[in-house]
């Protein structure tokens, strides 16, 4: 019974240390486009941190630009998916911007593919079309234990590297995404069972 107590007491101080130690910029932002398309907040975040580490100005050696990382191709081409007039590559360093382009396109990979957030997450870094050949072709069964056969490194380093962040991230806080209020409601796919881990 002692045990248990100290866990708690351990968790209920270690919780807010690692809050301040790591934590979630541009949380309006986030908070706004996952619950316009119906995203995890904290699978967001966790895109974020891995792309960029939530440094906006960031470029790849690829050229794939800003928080989401997203290439000046496929940005504009979600640009006038939505709507709206091709995007210029500098814009992609506007936070806002990145995260309206990188959220709708996360929700477009969740219309394709379902509320399977491993396959999404790995044709958000390799394409769609070869995620989609590699499950045609049993190269990968979409499942997270079984991503050692996504058969790019990059991307099988992705799908762990932000399903890692995104269950740490729900670990510290509680799976409840408190900003800028404290409710689930309205977020929708990639929340794997209400912010139930994997």
């Amino acid at each position: 019974m002692g045990g248990v107590l100290v866990l708690i007491l351990l968790m209920a101080l270690l919780g807010p240390a690692l809050r301040f130690l790591y934590p979630i910029d541009y949380r309006a932002e986030i908070t706004s486009y996952a619950r316009q398309h119906r995203l995890d907040p904290f699978l967001v975040a966790a895109v974020i941190q891995v792309e960029s580490n939530f440094r906006p100005g960031v470029v790849s050696q690829k050229g794939a630009r800003g928080l989401m990382q997203l290439m000046p191709e496929t940005a504009c081409w979600i640009a006038v998916q939505m709507g709206d007039e091709p995007v210029d590559p500098d814009d992609l360093f506007v936070p806002e911007v990145n995260i309206r382009l990188g959220t709708w396109y996360l929700a477009n990979l969740y219309k394709e593919f379902g509320d399977r957030s491993p396959v999404v997450l790995a044709a958000y870094n390799a394409g769609r079309g070869n995620v989609r050949q590699w499950l045609e072709t049993d190269r990968w069964s979409g499942e997270l234990d079984d991503w050692h056969q996504i058969p790019f490194a990059e991307t099988r380093d992705f799908v762990r590297r932000v399903t890692i962040a995104r269950d740490f991230y729900r670990w510290i806080y509680r799976g409840r995404w408190p900003f800028p209020a404290d409710e689930r409601r309205g977020f929708g796919v990639g929340t794997d069972q209400a912010f139930a881990s994997n």
